[in-house]
């Protein structure tokens, strides 16, 4: 069967699934957009740690604590990491602004800065770097659609696409 837009194969290259905002609520539609995918990024406030284990059921997960998961899980998943996938330098943490002060992006040859919290999906770049949010996968609420992105990675430069879940 042939691929269509809203599975996780472009051209065989390799895809990031990026999530965002779960709130203990695991979508479904994850284990389709996700399926293939060469790394998923969970950008906080996932809730409950089986929201993370599930998504490890289909492909490696970089997870960070968003400010509702700090208080019960900092001791299992840091507020922010790097991760490297198919040449591309990825930080994830989960408020944005938080992020860019804490780090030098130009050092540590980040090509891509991934957070969540606004519960508002945007792909920003700024010179050759991708600011990605992707908006939030939760269960419905403030009136928001919900998404996710997929980034497909292509010579270590990021193609980002939303995927919206509604």
């Amino acid at each position: 069967m042939p691929d269509s837009p809203d599975t996780a194969h472009v051209d065989d290259l390799p895809l990031i699934g990026v999530v965002s905002d779960t709130h203990s609520h695991y979508e479904s539609k994850l284990d389709q957009l996700f399926a293939g995918v060469a790394h998923i990024v969970h950008a906080g406030d996932f809730g409950t740690f089986d929201v993370v284990e599930r998504l490890r059921l289909l492909a490696p997960v970089t997870a960070v604590c968003g400010n509702v998961d700090r208080p019960y899980f900092f001791d299992r998943l840091p507020w922010d990491a790097v991760v490297a996938v198919a040449g591309l330098r990825v930080l994830v943490g989960h408020i944005g602004t938080s992020l860019v002060g804490l780090r030098d992006l130009d050092a540590e040859r980040i090509g891509m800065v991934v957070s969540g919290h606004s519960h508002r999906a945007a792909i920003e770049w700024r010179g050759d770097r991708l600011f990605l949010n992707p908006g939030y996968a939760g269960r419905p609420r403030f009136g928001l659609p919900r998404s996710v992105a997929l980034v497909t990675v292509r010579d270590g430069t990021p193609e980002p696409r939303i995927v919206p879940l509604d």
